[in-house]
C-alpha cells in the first residue's frame, strides 16, 4: 500500500465533516495515514493575483480544533496530521493532490450557494489534482431512472470502449477489492448509431443493435480481463445498456458505496486540463460518492508523430 496520506478538506460545514468520516474509513482501509487539512480563504478584496500564501498556524484554527475533538474518541483513527494552509482553495486544493494517494472533500462547502450540488473548489479539484478526487454528496440525493443492481457492497466505474483508461479501471478494482464488493462496469454504446449521409445531413445506418451491444460486450470484457487477473476475488458484471452514458452511471449510483469515472487526457487540440460532460453530469447529479481518477500515463500510441 502507498504510505501516501488520504487527505481530508475540511472548512467547518456538514457537508466537509462526511467527507471527513469517508476519508477516515478509506484510511483505514487501506492502511494510510490520514491528513485534514483547512484552507484559509483569503478575503475577496485581498491579493487576488496570489494563491497560495502558505502553511497557516494548525494549532490556532477552529475548524481544525472542531475536527480534533470530532475525531477524539475514535480508537481505531490512523495517524492523523493537521494542517492549515492560507490561500485560494481552489487552487491549493488540486496542489494538495500532489502528495496524497486520495483527496477527499464534500459537495459543496461552507461557502456555497444553496441551489448549487458540487461547489466550484470541488470542480477544480476534480479538474486539476494529481491524485484521484472522491466528492461526497449530501444525503438523500434523489436520481431518476432505474437500473439493475443486485443487494450487496458495489463499486461502479464508467468505461468507454473507445477510449478506456487503465489508470481509472484499476482505481475501481482496487477499491472493489479492499471493499468485498462486486463492481458493476457501464459500458454504454450510443444507440441509434447516426452518421453523415450527405454534407450537414445526419442519418441512420443499417446496423443491428444486437451486434452492436456484443461487440461492446466483447471489447469490455478484454479490457477487464488483465485486472480480474490481478484482483481475482472481485467479480466484475459489464452491464451494456443503449444511450446516455452519463444517465446510466447516475441510475446506478443509488445504493452503490462508490462511481468511478475517469477525467480526460491532454490531447493537442485540447492541452487544458478538462472533466468531460459525462464526468462533469456524474459530480452533480449521482447519488453516491464519486471518485474522478486522472488519466493513466501516456501511451506510446497516443503520442503525436514526429
Amino acid at each position: 500500500m502507498s504510505t501516501l496520506p488520504v487527505t481530508a478538506a475540511v472548512d467547518g460545514s456538514d457537508d466537509s465533516l462526511r467527507a471527513l468520516d469517508w476519508a477516515l474509513d478509506a484510511a483505514r482501509r487501506c492502511e494510510a495515514p490520514l491528513r485534514v487539512v483547512h484552507v484559509r480563504q483569503y478575503a475577496v478584496w485581498a491579493q487576488p493575483d496570489v494563491l497560495v500564501a502558505g502553511a497557516a498556524a494548525a494549532d490556532d484554527d477552529p475548524v481544525l480544533d472542531r475536527v480534533r475533538t470530532y475525531l477524539q474518541d475514535r480508537s481505531d483513527r490512523p495517524r492523523t496530521e493537521y494542517l492549515g494552509v492560507e490561500g485560494a482553495p481552489g487552487a491549493v486544493l488540486p496542489e494538495l493532490g500532489s502528495t496524497a494517494q486520495l483527496l477527499v472533500l464534500g459537495s459543496r462547502g461552507r461557502g456555497g450557494f444553496a441551489s448549487l450540488l458540487l461547489g466550484s473548489n470541488g470542480m477544480a479539484a476534480a479538474r486539476d489534482a494529481g491524485c484521484p478526487v472522491v466528492v461526497v454528496p449530501r444525503p438523500g440525493r434523489e436520481v431518476d431512472g432505474e437500473a439493475p443492481a443486485a443487494p450487496g457492497p458495489r463499486v461502479v466505474v464508467g468505461l468507454h470502449v473507445d477510449s478506456p483508461d487503465d489508470a481509472t479501471l484499476d482505481f475501481a478494482f482496487t477499491e472493489a477489492a479492499l471493499r468485498g464488493a462486486r463492481l458493476q462496469v457501464v459500458a454504454a454504446y450510443q444507440w441509434p448509431v447516426q452518421s453523415w449521409a450527405v454534407p450537414a445531413e445526419l442519418g441512420l445506418t443499417m446496423i443491428d443493435q444486437d451486434a452492436v451491444a456484443n461487440e461492446t460486450r466483447a471489447l469490455a470484457e478484454g479490457f477487464l480481463a488483465p485486472h480480474g487477473a490481478r484482483h481475482p476475488g472481485v467479480v466484475a458484471e459489464p452491464y451494456v445498456p443503449a444511450g446516455d452514458a452519463a444517465g446510466h452511471l447516475v441510475a446506478v449510483s443509488k445504493g452503490a458505496d462508490l462511481v468511478v469515472v475517469g477525467r480526460h487526457r491532454r490531447r493537442l487540440v485540447a492541452p487544458a486540463r478538462i472533466l468531460g460532460s459525462v464526468t462533469q453530469a456524474v459530480l452533480l447529479h449521482a447519488a453516491s460518492p464519486v471518485a474522478v481518477v486522472p488519466p493513466g500515463a501516456v501511451e506510446p500510441q497516443d503520442l503525436p508523430e514526429d
